[in-house]
């Protein structure tokens, strides 16, 4: 399994002859290496509906046939855009063949804002996702305060690599996402979610510095590794 990151929150996994995508804010994001029409992904995984993060799932899902995974109400909403979608909800997993998905909850807010009709359409709850493929579980807080149920998400899951929001504002600050890396107990935490605009600048290397020697792994956009 390969595991790349792309800038804000966005995260690439290959695994077993699948291309998969996390929240895919690509144009506009001045933190990626990605170029959107360059990408080629067969799944596309959606946190919420925030537009940093559903960003261009739609021009990707059509050009690519991929299959677009969200919570209930983002996965209706783009079904309605004509995009082939599967549904779930927190608590909900699912086992595909590429692997499993079970959706967490997230304490944030979704919705999908449409500027220029001044527009916000309600897209349900956030959420965080746990993937399991080859023997290994990857957790993507998504966009989300602290909360006491990471330490359940840690005790019940064996997570190999976490990524989290250290951005402050919008989402748990570094500080708040220390106790969470601890919480979780995971083998790697990647920080996310972070300097993609002046108001969430943090220093990933301070935050990686804060956990347990070996845990803490800063990524460039484009940078990844293999578990």
């Amino acid at each position: 399994m390969k595991i790349s990151y792309h800038g804000h929150s966005v995260v690439m996994i290959e695994t077993n002859g699948t291309s998969i995508i996390i929240d895919p804010f690509i144009s506009g994001n001045g933190q990626t290496d990605l170029k959107a029409d360059d990408v080629k992904v067969d799944v596309i995984l959606l946190t919420h509906g925030h537009n940093d993060h559903v960003g261009d799932t739609i021009e990707l899902a059509k050009r690519n046939h991929a299959l677009v995974v969200a919570p209930f109400e983002l996965a209706t909403y783009l079904g309605w855009q004509g995009v082939n979608v599967h549904p779930m909800h927190i608590g909900g997993s699912h086992t595909f063949e590429f692997g499993k998905v079970k959706l967490t909850q997230a304490f944030h807010g979704s919705a999908y804002v449409k500027e220029e009709e001044n527009e916000i359409i309600y897209t349900g709850m956030p959420s965080g996702i746990l993937f399991t493929a080859e023997g290994k579980t990857i957790y993507h807080a998504g966009d989300t305060a602290l909360f006491s149920d990471m330490k359940m998400i840690g005790e019940l899951n064996t997570i190999d690599v976490a990524f989290l929001p250290i951005g402050d504002n919008f989402t748990m600050g570094p500080e708040d996402a220390v106790i969470a890396a601890k919480w979780l107990q995971a083998k790697q935490v990647v920080p996310i979610h972070f300097n993609t605009f002046p108001v969430i600048e943090q220093d990933g290397n301070q935050f990686a510095e804060k956990l347990p020697e070996g845990v803490g792994k800063v990524l460039e956009a484009g940078e990844g590794f293999e578990l």
